[in-house]
């Protein structure tokens, strides 16, 4: 049976997700069971380390002050800008427990679980004078939320009968009210800052960042497709609409714009702050909805990411208009990105960038949140690491995805990098200079959301067994559900996941154009030309002679289009 071109791709990303998600080997098979045994148990002492400390200093209000032993209510102050006042009666919005919620589920506490969730039916409110991030609150408190619900709700029958009864979507569900004053704007493209009581401040600023409009699509969606409320969804989409509409001839996008006027501020650009979970979002939703849309924006988008940003395994920034690079720098949200090329099937590249993060791991110990590559030297400022997951993410994706025992070595050396460096008495402190290793005061909630559960599935995967899953950019999990996909095809033939057949399909395509994984992926078994990328067209001929540009192809690594030369030989001599 042939399947339509519409679910070709869907029917791949499955395979990719039942790949990772049923290669889950028994102690009696595995070599290496005894080790993702004693580490699966490292990383829990971790977890509970980090979670008990701040149940016990700072619960409820949102993170722990490891140091010092206390908390701070950081909210309203999530992207970095303070809330200029603090109601007194404003007491936190147990910010980390609301994220460690499905942590709780991966570790298997169901009883932690329902006392969190309990706890948070009957005392959580948003009705606050406060003044926050958009984006931020939607990552972590929505996205939050709305996993706990569904976790809640599933057929595993975690919580006491009776004592649930939807409380957690209800809370999601005014949040999401509470947001939509936001996108009230000429353009659709939402403020990144609203009061939580009063919507949009009078002469609220108008700059957002490219993740900050484009980068809400999961979370509001989920919640859409949960309460049959289309206006969360809605208002999403339209803002990620005209800002891939905002895009440049090269689809590149900027970093920062304006909400009101739809006017780039900033066009440097890059994989890093301010636009990483933009193309993160557009291939997890195609994930998660079904929708030809997301893809359709994805491809060139990623396209365009590989051929002007790319340079070896390092991605530099560049002008959008341009392609001209910017800023030659590493960042540490930058880490993510080989997690992101699992999904699409490109195995070679992600491993080839994933190495030389852990690279440069190992010659500081930790990440620095940004490492200057022109100078091979750490930014002057930026010398911290606020114990970030995006490494712990890649690891976990490319060891699903390849079984390659090199990253539990990986995964291990976070481990105890992060256990010798940043453990003290009252939790985990982030690093404040990976010089000297000097420690600062907080430990951030995404901790226990993202860095404890990635390195905790890298040794046990055993939630994900029979399941698929979308993580959200803050390590949420969302599941793939036929009744949030618009259609679904008639059958699902394995045979046809790994090579799918369309008399359309033009014989001279990359992988991505055919929705097919690349001859890189594991156990993709092609009976067609061998693509080494998602990007990759061969040339016409096996040696490479050309008679015009016709007969050259797409370069597998650069994405750039290969050219014919003088002496007839296809080549990147325009580049």
């Amino acid at each position: 049976m042939l399947l339509g071109k519409r679910w070709a791709s869907f029917l791949i990303f499955m395979l990719i997700f039942s790949t990772f998600y049923s290669q889950i080997s028994s102690s009696k098979s595995d070599p290496y069971a005894a080790k993702k045994k004693r580490m699966s148990q490292k990383v829990r002492q971790m977890f509970y380390h980090a979670y008990d400390n701040y149940m016990t200093y700072a619960f409820p209000h949102d993170e722990l002050k490891p140091l010092t032993k206390s908390f701070t209510n950081s909210l309203s102050e999530l992207g970095n800008l303070k809330l200029e006042r603090l109601p007194q009666e404003y007491n936190g919005s147990a910010l980390t427990l609301i994220e460690s919620l499905s942590s709780l589920v991966i570790l298997g506490n169901n009883t932690e679980f329902e006392k969190g969730v309990l706890w948070l039916s009957e005392n959580l409110t948003f009705d606050v004078d406060a003044r926050i991030n958009l984006f931020e609150c939607n990552i972590r408190v929505l996205g939050g939320l709305v996993s706990a619900h569904i976790l809640a709700t599933d057929s595993t029958n975690r919580l006491t009968k009776g004592t649930y009864s939807n409380q957690l979507l209800v809370l999601a569900e005014e949040l999401g009210r509470r947001f939509l004053p936001a996108f009230d704007t000429p353009t659709g493209l939402p403020y990144a800052w609203i009061n939580l009581k009063h919507g949009v401040m009078e002469n609220e600023i108008t700059e957002t960042s490219t993740s900050g409009c484009g980068s809400l699509i999961l979370e509001m969606g989920a919640l859409s497709h949960l309460t049959g409320d289309p206006r969360f969804e809605s208002a999403a989409l339209r803002a990620l609409r005209k800002l891939w509409s905002m895009r440049s001839s090269l689809n590149l996008v900027g970093t920062t714009l304006d909400v009101e006027t739809g006017e780039w501020i900033e066009f440097s650009s890059g994989i890093g702050a301010g636009v990483d979970s933009f193309y993160e979002y557009l291939v997890k939703a195609h994930i998660l909805f079904g929708r030809d849309e997301f893809w359709r924006m994805f491809q060139p988008a990623y396209t365009a990411v590989q051929k002007y940003f790319r340079h070896g395994p390092w991605y530099h920034e560049a002008d959008m208009r341009t392609g001209r690079a910017t800023y030659w720098q590493l960042t540490s949200l930058q880490a993510f990105w080989p997690g992101l090329q699992v999904l699409v099937g490109d195995i070679t590249a992600a491993n080839s960038s994933h190495r030389e993060f852990f690279y440069v791991w190992q010659k500081f110990g930790v990440i620095p949140e940004r490492y200057l590559l022109d100078h091979q030297m750490l930014h002057p400022t930026e010398k911290y690491y606020p114990l970030r997951p995006e490494l712990a993410e890649s690891t976990f994706y490319l060891y699903q995805a390849t079984k390659d025992p090199w990253y539990l070595q990986v995964g291990e050396s976070i481990v105890d990098s992060i256990n010798l460096h940043t453990r003290v008495e009252g939790g985990f402190a982030s690093i404040r200079d990976v010089t000297t290793m000097e420690l600062e005061d907080h430990q951030h909630s995404f901790f226990l959301a993202e860095t404890c559960k990635y390195l905790y599935l890298l040794f046990d995967d055993s939630f994900l067994v029979n399941r698929n899953y979308v993580f959200t950019t803050e390590g949420h999990p969302l599941p793939i559900l036929s009744s949030w996909h618009e259609r679904l095809p008639e059958a699902y033939i394995p045979s046809n996941w790994t090579s799918v057949k369309s008399e359309e399909r033009r014989k001279r395509a990359s992988a991505m154009s055919q929705r097919i994984c690349p001859a890189t992926s594991p156990n993709c078994r092609h009976d067609h030309e061998q693509l080494e990328s998602v990007c990759h067209i061969p040339d016409t001929r096996a040696d490479y002679r050309c008679l015009t540009d016709d007969d050259c192809g797409v370069d597998s690594m650069s994405c750039r289009r290969r050219s014919c030369s003088m002496a007839g030989y296809c080549g990147l001599w325009l580049s």
